[in-house]
């Protein structure tokens, strides 16, 4: 495989590596770190890479077992989960200010859930990715990851009824 055909399998999901080191890691720059790490891995079995069948989920699931082999090296229990990869500069300032602490609150939510939950809400909502992907990724059970999904957006719903009373006039 040349560096050329590696680079056009591996850039369409790398900012999706990065984004899912970023949720388990917190930090920017460690996050960044997992994602070089993955790509150096996914690089040097490149003659090994066809043989999978979705070098996507695959990547996918290195960096999740890298970031937790990281996070159990720094027995980092207390981290909190960030997603922070919305941005949009075409609004008014207060717009931006009322979408950031939404956001933010959501993150709160999010980092409250059991981890589990926080991974399928990441790699399902956010990473928008199909549920035969995240069950190869998460070597999990359609019905488990159905339940785990389903219960970490109810817990968000309730929280976000009690402290904003949203729907309620």
């Amino acid at each position: 495989m040349t560096q050329t055909e590696f680079l056009h399998l591996v850039l369409p999901f790398k900012d999706k590596v990065f984004r899912l080191a970023k949720r388990l890691l917190v930090s920017k720059e460690e996050a960044e770190d997992a994602t070089q790490e993955v790509l150096l891995k996914l690089w040097n079995n490149k003659s090994k890479i066809e043989s999978y069948k979705n070098v996507e989920a695959f990547s996918m699931t290195m960096t999740k077992n890298f970031c937790y082999d990281k996070l159990k090296s720094k027995q980092a229990q207390n981290l909190k989960i960030v997603h922070s990869n919305y941005q949009d500069h075409s609004v008014a300032l207060q717009k931006q200010v009322e979408t950031n602490d939404s956001l933010n609150f959501v993150e709160k939510l999010i980092e409250a859930l059991p981890e589990q939950q926080k991974l399928v809400i990441q790699l399902r909502d956010i990473e928008q990715y199909e549920f035969n992907e995240i069950e190869k990724m998460l070597d999990m059970k359609p019905t488990a990851i159905r339940g785990a999904l389903s219960r970490a957006r109810k817990t968000i719903r309730e929280q976000l009824i009690k402290t904003h009373s949203y729907g309620l006039k």
